[in-house]
């Protein structure tokens, strides 16, 4: 079956499908669920090498369960979403316990232009908010507001209830506010009300 018949079908469709032997549902699932994946390990880890190789082991993980799985208990975004989670946390944890000269240095700024490099000092000092923020409030404000899952959905791959979901965000906002609060000026919110 050619890809662009399988853009319709279910991730959890696509899964089963591939676990039955069809290399095109998986194809097509990778395709969908991949650049997800890579851009939220990206942002979580702030390394695009380190982030690729998350991808990819979330993507391993789930080709090796799709024989097994079981229908209708979770999406299969929330559980690969849930992996990526875990997989990210415990490169955090490894890497702290390394000295400053074995952590990768970032990577530099796009072109010198003051547009893009008032986005990126925004991003830059997001990030680093982002960072200073306990593990749990940092999961669910960026599963929320940079990858734009639901409530319930966070708290499937958090395995929290979704109150808690809510207060995590909650609390977590209002600490990115403070944090940012001294740099609005500089990051040019000064005037336009953001």
């Amino acid at each position: 079956m050619p890809l662009d018949a399988l853009n319709d079908v279910s991730d959890e469709a696509l899964l089963i499908a591939f676990g039955n032997g069809d290399r095109a549902a998986a194809q097509a699932l990778t395709m969908r669920l991949t650049p997800k994946m890579l851009g939220y390990a990206a942002r979580y880890l702030k390394d695009r090498a380190e982030a690729e190789d998350v991808a990819q082991e979330a993507m391993l993980r789930l080709w090796k369960i799709a024989p097994d799985w079981r229908q209708g208990e979770a999406q299969v975004s929330t559980w690969l979403y849930r992996v990526v989670t875990n997989l990210c946390t415990d490169r955090l944890r490894k890497k702290r316990g390394k000295g400053l000269d074995e952590i990768a240095e970032p990577e530099d700024g796009r072109p010198s232009q003051e547009a893009v490099m008032m986005q990126r000092q925004r991003v830059d000092a997001l990030q680093t908010a982002l960072g200073d923020l306990p593990e749990r409030q940092r999961e669910a404000v960026v599963l929320r507001h940079i990858e734009g899952l639901g409530n319930p959905e966070i708290a499937e791959i958090l395995d929290i209830s979704v109150e808690a979901v809510e207060s995590l965000t909650a609390r977590g906002k209002r600490a990115l506010a403070k944090a940012l609060a001294s740099q609005r000026e500089i990051l040019g919110f000064e005037n336009d009300g953001s």
